[in-house]
Protein backbone atom coordinates (compact mmCIF):
# COMPACT_ATOMS: atom_id res chain seq x y z
CA UNK A 1 0.00 0.00 0.00
CA UNK A 2 1.26 3.60 -0.92
CA UNK A 3 1.06 6.51 1.28
CA UNK A 4 -2.29 8.72 -0.14
CA UNK A 5 -4.29 11.27 1.70
CA UNK A 6 -6.53 9.65 4.63
CA UNK A 7 -4.71 6.98 5.20
CA UNK A 8 -2.37 6.43 8.81
CA UNK A 9 1.49 5.84 8.50
CA UNK A 10 3.75 4.66 11.47
CA UNK A 11 6.92 6.31 11.68
CA UNK A 12 10.26 6.12 13.38
CA UNK A 13 12.48 9.52 13.38
CA UNK A 14 15.71 11.36 14.02
CA UNK A 15 15.40 15.17 14.13
CA UNK A 16 18.12 16.71 13.40
CA UNK A 17 19.15 20.76 13.54
CA UNK A 18 21.17 22.21 10.63
CA UNK A 19 24.05 21.18 12.33
CA UNK A 20 23.54 17.70 12.65
CA UNK A 21 22.87 18.05 16.41
CA UNK A 22 20.32 15.20 17.27
CA UNK A 23 17.18 17.05 18.85
CA UNK A 24 14.67 13.95 19.23
CA UNK A 25 14.41 10.31 18.20
CA UNK A 26 11.41 8.85 17.65
CA UNK A 27 12.52 4.84 17.95
CA UNK A 28 8.75 3.15 18.16
CA UNK A 29 6.80 4.07 16.04
CA UNK A 30 3.62 6.22 16.06
CA UNK A 31 0.98 6.85 13.69
CA UNK A 32 -0.18 9.53 11.80
CA UNK A 33 -2.79 10.73 10.04
CA UNK A 34 -1.92 11.84 6.62
CA UNK A 35 -4.44 14.51 5.25
CA UNK A 36 -5.30 15.60 8.81
CA UNK A 37 -3.70 18.08 11.43
CA UNK A 38 -1.11 15.44 12.97
CA UNK A 39 1.41 16.43 10.53
CA UNK A 40 3.08 19.60 8.58
CA UNK A 41 2.03 19.47 5.10
CA UNK A 42 6.10 19.48 3.90
CA UNK A 43 6.01 15.89 5.57
CA UNK A 44 2.55 15.12 4.25
CA UNK A 45 3.76 16.14 0.74
CA UNK A 46 7.16 14.17 1.01
CA UNK A 47 5.38 11.26 2.09
CA UNK A 48 2.94 10.67 -0.42
CA UNK A 49 3.28 7.71 -2.33
CA UNK A 50 6.09 5.69 -0.55
CA UNK A 51 5.55 2.08 1.07
CA UNK A 52 6.42 0.45 4.08
CA UNK A 53 10.24 0.38 4.94
CA UNK A 54 10.87 3.46 2.53
CA UNK A 55 13.25 6.22 4.66
CA UNK A 56 12.54 10.32 3.91
CA UNK A 57 15.08 12.71 4.42
CA UNK A 58 13.10 16.41 4.71
CA UNK A 59 14.73 19.71 5.39
CA UNK A 60 12.30 21.95 7.28
CA UNK A 61 12.79 25.64 7.00
CA UNK A 62 11.14 27.71 10.05
CA UNK A 63 7.90 28.90 7.86
CA UNK A 64 7.13 25.62 7.20
CA UNK A 65 7.46 23.85 10.66
CA UNK A 66 7.31 26.00 14.24
CA UNK A 67 7.42 29.38 12.88
CA UNK A 68 9.99 32.03 13.60
CA UNK A 69 10.98 32.88 16.89
CA UNK A 70 8.44 36.28 18.11
CA UNK A 71 10.14 38.50 20.38
CA UNK A 72 6.46 39.54 21.18
CA UNK A 73 6.28 36.37 23.05
CA UNK A 74 8.88 36.49 25.70
CA UNK A 75 7.44 38.12 29.00
CA UNK A 76 9.39 39.29 32.24
CA UNK A 77 7.32 38.30 35.10
CA UNK A 78 8.25 39.24 39.42
CA UNK A 79 9.42 36.21 41.11
CA UNK A 80 7.01 36.90 43.93
CA UNK A 81 4.63 35.36 41.64
CA UNK A 82 5.74 32.29 40.70
CA UNK A 83 6.33 29.36 43.42
CA UNK A 84 9.37 29.26 45.51
CA UNK A 85 10.43 25.54 43.85
CA UNK A 86 10.00 27.25 40.12
CA UNK A 87 12.83 25.65 38.55
CA UNK A 88 13.80 26.83 34.81
CA UNK A 89 12.05 24.28 31.99
CA UNK A 90 9.19 24.59 33.90
CA UNK A 91 5.83 25.38 31.62
CA UNK A 92 2.37 27.06 32.31
CA UNK A 93 -0.21 27.54 30.36
CA UNK A 94 -1.14 31.20 29.72
CA UNK A 95 -4.77 30.70 30.70
CA UNK A 96 -3.21 29.57 34.05
CA UNK A 97 -0.20 32.12 34.53
CA UNK A 98 -0.50 33.50 38.14
CA UNK A 99 -2.43 36.23 39.05
CA UNK A 100 -0.75 39.40 38.70
CA UNK A 101 1.39 38.26 35.25
CA UNK A 102 0.67 40.67 32.50
CA UNK A 103 -1.93 41.23 31.23
CA UNK A 104 -1.03 41.17 27.17
CA UNK A 105 0.45 37.65 27.43
CA UNK A 106 -1.58 35.52 24.92
CA UNK A 107 -4.10 32.97 27.25
CA UNK A 108 -3.89 30.02 23.98
CA UNK A 109 -0.06 29.86 24.74
CA UNK A 110 2.39 27.33 26.60
CA UNK A 111 5.62 29.32 28.43
CA UNK A 112 8.46 27.95 29.63
CA UNK A 113 10.59 29.68 32.30
CA UNK A 114 13.85 30.16 30.15
CA UNK A 115 15.34 32.21 32.79
CA UNK A 116 15.17 32.93 36.49
CA UNK A 117 16.73 36.02 38.36
CA UNK A 118 16.23 37.26 42.16
CA UNK A 119 13.63 40.16 40.94
CA UNK A 120 11.94 38.45 37.94
CA UNK A 121 11.06 35.45 35.75
CA UNK A 122 11.65 35.09 31.87
CA UNK A 123 8.57 33.58 30.22
CA UNK A 124 8.83 32.36 26.74
CA UNK A 125 5.82 31.30 24.42
CA UNK A 126 7.53 30.62 21.26
CA UNK A 127 7.71 26.61 20.46
CA UNK A 128 11.35 25.72 21.73
CA UNK A 129 12.02 24.93 17.77
CA UNK A 130 10.35 28.16 16.59
CA UNK A 131 13.37 29.72 14.38
CA UNK A 132 15.20 26.50 13.64
CA UNK A 133 15.24 24.70 10.23
CA UNK A 134 15.35 21.46 10.84
CA UNK A 135 16.15 17.96 9.55
CA UNK A 136 13.92 15.39 9.74
CA UNK A 137 14.70 11.51 9.05
CA UNK A 138 12.02 9.77 8.55
CA UNK A 139 11.10 5.59 8.13
CA UNK A 140 7.75 4.25 7.21
CA UNK A 141 6.85 1.39 9.71
CA UNK A 142 3.40 0.96 8.55
CA UNK A 143 0.80 2.18 6.82
CA UNK A 144 -2.97 1.40 7.02
CA UNK A 145 -6.79 2.77 6.01
CA UNK A 146 -7.92 5.58 8.33
CA UNK A 147 -10.84 4.87 10.13
CA UNK A 148 -13.96 6.96 9.92
CA UNK A 149 -13.57 7.92 13.64
CA UNK A 150 -9.96 8.75 12.64
CA UNK A 151 -10.86 10.89 9.64
CA UNK A 152 -13.66 12.87 11.30
CA UNK A 153 -10.97 13.83 14.26
CA UNK A 154 -8.42 14.64 11.81
CA UNK A 155 -6.32 12.88 13.51
CA UNK A 156 -4.48 9.24 14.23
CA UNK A 157 -5.05 10.46 18.15
CA UNK A 158 -1.10 11.42 18.66
CA UNK A 159 -0.23 14.79 16.38
CA UNK A 160 3.65 14.77 17.56
CA UNK A 161 3.71 17.67 14.92
CA UNK A 162 0.09 19.83 14.23
CA UNK A 163 -0.66 21.91 11.07
CA UNK A 164 -2.23 24.37 13.32
CA UNK A 165 -0.61 26.88 14.40
CA UNK A 166 -0.70 27.56 18.66
CA UNK A 167 -0.66 30.60 18.87
CA UNK A 168 -3.45 32.22 16.28
CA UNK A 169 -1.47 35.40 16.03
CA UNK A 170 1.60 34.10 15.28
CA UNK A 171 1.39 32.91 11.61
CA UNK A 172 3.46 29.08 11.11
CA UNK A 173 4.08 28.87 15.35
CA UNK A 174 2.75 24.87 15.82
CA UNK A 175 3.44 22.37 18.46
CA UNK A 176 5.14 19.54 18.99
CA UNK A 177 4.94 17.34 21.81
Amino acid sequence: MEIKQQCVVALTWTLKDTLGEELDVLAEPVEFLVGGEDLFKIIEAALIGHEVGASVNIHIEPEHGFGDYNSELVFLESRTLFPPELEEGMTFEGASLPAGCNPATPKDALYTVTDIYPEHVVLDGNHPLAGMALRLSLKVEAIREATTDEIGRGSAGTGFFTSQPLHATTPGNRTLH
